[in-house]
Order: structure tokens, then sequence, then C-alpha cells
């Protein structure tokens, strides 16, 4: 983070204030912030490592990272009159990027090396959003939850953090420069920061009720939390506070930063209100330091200036670069969703050495001044790293911008239609017909792309909005409407060839990871999702004033054990529906693909030398013996259960593809192309139960 770096190279945080903790310390340091650091850094690792949850100590980085950047920029302009753009540019780009491009090439080396090439995209794609500074942006736009780690997840993730600080320094740069060339006042500047803050904050807690994910990774939401830190920069010379309420501030804060990941699952709930925990208690922990005179600190702010603290407080930032990926390719070399006590602290111990061995080789040389390495061995060393680290940097951005070209040179394109004597896909299952084998179809490459129409014009939403879309027969009589989030969306390729042979039209309401639910948080969700709820009531209404003949939907869920069920939310939602007069075709939902709790994707599977075979799982781990939905939809008479299990998985086992035709296009949704295999199936079904054909 950039606040790290700053500290490491002891910024002082504010103009007036007195010698450190330590004898002989500079005027103002304040090694009590180098200890919040340590802390912080350490939260993250042990949370990252055995707790798979955010743990807060990202949320102090960022007050810590407004505090100290905005204090080096006032300073400036009061010793030197002017913001010296050009310097405050170079100076942080030095103490950034080295680092940063070391880590990113041993993950583009690591990944060519242990990920399916399948992959290289993706990471290519984020290497470059990470060096670029837009690593939220991306994550965002790619609609990704910030997850726990597993094998699945990217091991640049965490950049995510680095690319908001990069854009607040761009923005506080602007915003102290036009202060320092109108009237200097501190106050003025301290209203517009305030300002800034509250409408972050709003922006924040408003985007968080409706789309979290988004908003976890928005610099616009993100801002406050910097803010805060930069505000208390500016107060500064005005901020006097007794020697008692010193002591309760610091007493409180420290206790507030450790309870933070215990108490509040940061992953689904920040930056939101409930962001206020870690940065109020870092806000408290500045303000019990500053302007003492010549009273010592309280005695918890002593408490985090002792030595190893300060240590690990130094090493913040290359420790958060490297713990992340190490940990990572450590779950996806043993294919484990957690490390364990021997290997989490075989994780941290080799992100300690890598973070040390950065910080003394490259980052402590090329902070020196070229003044105090002008001549000798120092001076050849300094210009020798920055070479090497320049020479490193351009190989990354050029590998990763060659494979982005090689990608888009040569696009995958999946089939609209596959020739069914050739690739029958469901078909070698339900009519049991003789295969010879073809190329799999679509591809590794194009399977991820095999997706319904929904995905690719809009029809499926990721936000609070009810969008409805028509297929099928647009002027037909007859209406299914296909409700839900993805895992119904993925049947409307096989909907959409019934709908054109037997003249019904198709109305989608489709949210992505939202079935139909009256709860905030259900029993199968990992965290609350109070828009997926308004959003399923808002859809019910709509339902009851339209009533379409059939409404189309998931009908279970898989466990995380063994099997799959029917929740409970989805049975308060059949009697809804019952109460509304609707009547509901009930589809089994397909296996997710796994091993043990680690999700995996087909085609990463496939790309590293497995078969349709050994890329699948065992029937008996992914599906009950019989359809769970069958037990409960006997007592609603509005419910009709469908099942093509037998049509997706062989009586011993679910495999990856079928007829040479691809099944699943991630984890566990359909590509379009086995989905269109499926109509004639899931058309006898659906024939059988509305007696349409």
């Amino acid at each position: 983070m950039l606040t790290w770096v700053h500290g490491a190279v002891r910024l002082r945080s504010v103009p007036n204030e007195i010698e450190g903790d330590r004898p002989g310390a500079a005027a103002g340091y304040r090694h009590d912030l180098d200890g919040l650091r340590g802390l912080a850094i350490a939260l993250v690792v042990v949370f990252h490592v055995w707790m798979g949850r955010v743990s807060g100590g990202v949320d102090v980085f960022l007050v810590l990272s407004g505090f100290f950047f905005t204090g080096m920029l006032l300073r400036r302009i009061e010793t030197t009159d002017a913001i010296g753009l050009g310097y405050t540019v170079r100076r942080t780009v030095r103490r950034l990027l080295p680092a940063l491009c070391l880590v990113l090439a041993a993950v583009l080396a690591a990944t060519v090396l242990a990920q399916p090439y399948t992959r290289w995209a993706d990471i290519s794609a984020q290497t470059l959003a990470s060096a670029l500074y837009y690593q939220n942006w991306y994550l965002a736009g790619a609609e990704l939850d910030y997850l726990a780690p597993d094998p699945s997840v990217s091991p640049l993730q965490h950049l995510w953090s680095m690319a908001v600080q990069g854009q607040f320094y761009l923005l506080m740069l602007l915003v102290v420069g036009v202060w320092s060339w109108t009237l200097r006042h501190r106050g003025r500047l301290l209203v517009w920061l305030g300002g800034f803050g509250v409408a972050s904050f709003w922006y924040a807690a408003s985007g968080s009720a409706q789309h979290q994910a988004w908003t976890y990774y928005d610099s616009g939401a993100r801002a406050w939390e910097l803010l805060v830190g930069a505000a208390l920069a500016v107060a500064a010379p005005w901020i006097s506070i007794p020697k008692s309420v010193r002591a309760i501030l610091a007493v409180v804060g420290l206790g507030m930063v450790i309870s933070c990941g215990l108490l509040i699952d940061g992953g689904t709930e920040f930056p939101g209100p409930a962001a206020l925990y870690p940065v109020l208690a870092t806000a408290a922990l500045i303000v019990s330091g500053m302007n003492t005179g010549t009273a010592p600190r309280p005695w918890t702010n002593r408490l985090l200036a002792t030595p190893l603290l300060v240590e690990l407080g130094a090493l913040a930032y290359s420790l958060y670069l490297w713990h992340w990926p190490v940990l990572i390719f450590y779950l996806t070399e043993y294919g484990e969703s957690s490390p364990g006590i021997g290997g989490g602290i075989l994780v941290i111990a080799v992100s300690l050495v890598l973070a040390v061995a950065t910080q003394r080789l490259i980052e402590t040389p090329l902070r020196l001044r070229l003044s105090t390495t002008r001549s000798g061995v120092a001076a050849r060393s300094r210009r020798g790293i920055g070479a090497a680290v320049s020479v490193l940097g351009i190989a990354v951005l050029a590998a990763a911008l060659s494979w982005q070209a090689v990608v888009r040179a040569n696009p995958a394109h999946p089939a609209a239609e596959l020739a069914v004597n050739r690739y029958p896909g469901a078909a070698a299952l339900f009519e049991e017909i003789a295969v010879e084998p073809e190329p799999m179809r679509p591809t590794v490459f194009e399977g991820p792309l095999d997706a319904p129409a929904p995905t690719s014009d809009g029809c499926i939403t990721s936000s609070r909005e009810v969008r409805v879309c028509t297929y099928g027969d647009v002027n037909a009589a007859r209406t299914i409407a296909l409700v839900g989030g993805s895992h119904s969306e993925h049947w409307l390729p096989a909907l959409e060839l019934l709908a054109s042979e037997h003249q019904f039209r198709i109305v989608t309401y489709l949210k992505e990871s939202c079935p139909l639910t009256l709860a905030d948080q259900p029993s199968y969700a990992l965290a609350p999702f109070p828009e997926c709820r308004a959003w399923s009531i808002e859809v019910l209404d709509l339902l009851a004033e339209h009533r379409p003949e059939w409404l189309f939907t998931i009908g279970t869920r898989p466990r995380w054990d063994e099997g799959d069920y029917v929740p409970t939310e989805f049975i308060d939602v059949w009697t809804a529906l019952a109460d509304r007069g609707l009547n509901v075709l009930a589809i089994r939902d397909v296996p997710w693909l796994r091993r043990g709790e680690v999700h995996y994707r087909a085609v990463d599977c496939l790309a590293q030398r497995g078969t349709p075979y050994s890329c699948g799982m065992d029937r008996a781990a992914a599906l009950a013996p019989e359809n769970p939905a069958e037990l409960p939809a006997s007592r609603h008479p509005n419910i009709f259960p469908l099942d093509l299990s037998d049509a997706i998985c062989r009586p011993d086992r679910c495999l990856a593809a079928e007829g040479n035709v691809l099944i699943y296009r991630d984890e566990h949704h359909l590509t379009a192309s086995y989905a269109r295999s499926l109509a004639p199936e899931l058309g006898r079904r659906i024939g059988e139960i509305t007696q349409w054909w």
C-alpha cells in the first residue's frame, strides 16, 4: 500500500509534532503508526491464511494512506511554496513500482508454470490492470465478489486496494494543488475534504445495500476512508485533547482494530457503514498520539511503537504484495481450500522471506537519495537495481500485452449450432446413441463464452433493477416466465428451441446470484443479500400482474458436503406463488463441479491434460439418489418438478463433456451448446406436464 512505503521512509505525519517515542527519534515521527501498520498487516495475513475473511486491516491502511500522503503534500507546500508535482510523482513511483513489478513478474512466471493456459488471458489482463492501477475497476467490471482464498481465485485479487490508493493520490494532488493556488487556509481544505467524504460515505452506504460486489471495489465508495485520514492531517494543528481522553481513545481504538475481523465480515459489508468500525478505530489511534507536547503518548501508542511491530510495519508493503499470491499458488498446488496450520505457517514464512529480500535488495537501495550514493559501489548498485527493475517492468508489460494481443487476434467464437450427427451432446445419454469421437466443442477457449443471450444482451441484471425481456416466439399467446438467477438463465437456449417449435414466448426475469427468495439471508447464501429479496418481491408482484401460464425456475441447490436439497426459502417462494395462483416448472439444478470444498472449472481441468471423465465428479457426491424436490412438491399442487439429471450424468459419474459437447462453461453453468442438446428431452418433460404439445 502506498502509505506503508511512506511510513518506511519515515515521513512525518504532521509538521508540528514533538519528538518520537524512541530516544533520538526525528521530531514528529510516529513510531506507533509504524506499529499500527505492522499490526494491520499481521491481521490481514492471518485472516487471509486461516480464517478466509477480511480483517479490516486494509481499511486501516486506507486511513493511514490518506493521512500520510496528505500530510506530506501540506509539508511540501509549507516548506517549498509549491506542491512539486514532478518530484512527488517520481518519488512515489520510485517507492512503489519496483516491488510491484517484481511480484507481477513472479506471478506471471508461476501462472505459466502452475496454472492451466485457459487462465493465462485473465491473469495477463489483471497484470496490466495491477501495473496501471485500475485493478479495482477490472474486478468490479467482472462482477467478482471479494472471495476467500481458494485455487480458483486470482493471485492478483488483493491488488485492488493499491489501485484505489493510487487513484486517490492523483485526486489529492489535484485537490491540494488547486487549494495551494487559491486561499491557503486549512479550514477551506478541510471543508472540501469533509464534503467529498460525506458524499463518498453516502454513496458507499447506498451502494453496499444495492450492489455490494461492485461497491466493494468502487473508488468513489472507498474514498471516504482515505479522506478521513486526509482530514486528520489537515486538522492536526488544531487537535488538542486531554490526556485522559487520549488514553481512552487509544485503548478503544486498539481493541476495535484487533476485534474488527472477528465481529464483522468486511468482505460482505464494507465499504458501507460497517467500515466505520475500523476507520474510526484508526482515527482514534492517530488522534491519541497527536500534539502531546512534552508528555509521553498513551501506553497503548507506546505499545504499538515496540520494535517488533515497527519492523513488521516497515515490511508491510512488500509482505502485502507477496502473501496473497504465495497463498493462492500453495492452494493451487495442493488443491485445497485452506492451507491448515502447517501449510499456513509455511505460506507466512515464505512470504516473510520474500518480503525481507524485496525490502533489502530492491526497496531500500532505491529509496536512498542519489546524493548519498553518488560514488563507489553503492551508486553503481543503485543504478544497476534501477535498470534491472526497469527492464523487468517493461518485460512484464510486454508479456501481458503480447498475450492479450494473441487473445484478441484469435477470438473464440462458440458455434451457434453443432451438427447433431457429430455432436449429439445430451442425446448420447437419453437416446443412448453411439458416438464417434470428434474434437470437443465448444473448445476450452470457447467454453467460457458459450453463454445464453441474456449474459451478453443485458437481460440478466446485477443491480436492483428488474429487467423484463422476451425471447422465443414473441407474438405467441402462451408464455413461460424464466425466473431467477444464472442457473435459471442457462436453460434459455433449450427453451428457445422449444419456443420456436411449439409457438410460445419466454419472458425473462433474471438477476445474477438471485434465485427467488423472501429472506434477506437465505440459508444457502454466504452473506446477507437484501437486494435479492427486494428484487424478488417486485418480480412476484409483476408475475401476479402479468400472469404467465407457467414459471420456469430452479427447484434445488447443491449441498456443500454431498448431494442436493430443497432450501426452506424455496418452499416459502412456492407458497407465495401458490397464493398468486401461479404454476411452476421447478427444474433440478445441475451438479456443481468440486473436489471436496474446492470448485473448479471444467475448461481448466481439461486444459491440464484432464479427460471428460477425470474432470467430472461422482454422481453420488453431486446428487441425491432421488430428486429432493419431489416430496415437498407433493404438498404444493402448483409445483411440478423436472429432473434432467440422467441427460447430464451417467449412473455413476457426471462427466465434463458428453456426446463430444462440453457440458460446463465454468464450475456449474451449462454451455449454451449443451443446453440446446437437452431441448428434446426437456421438451418431452414439459409437454407431459403442460399438455401444450
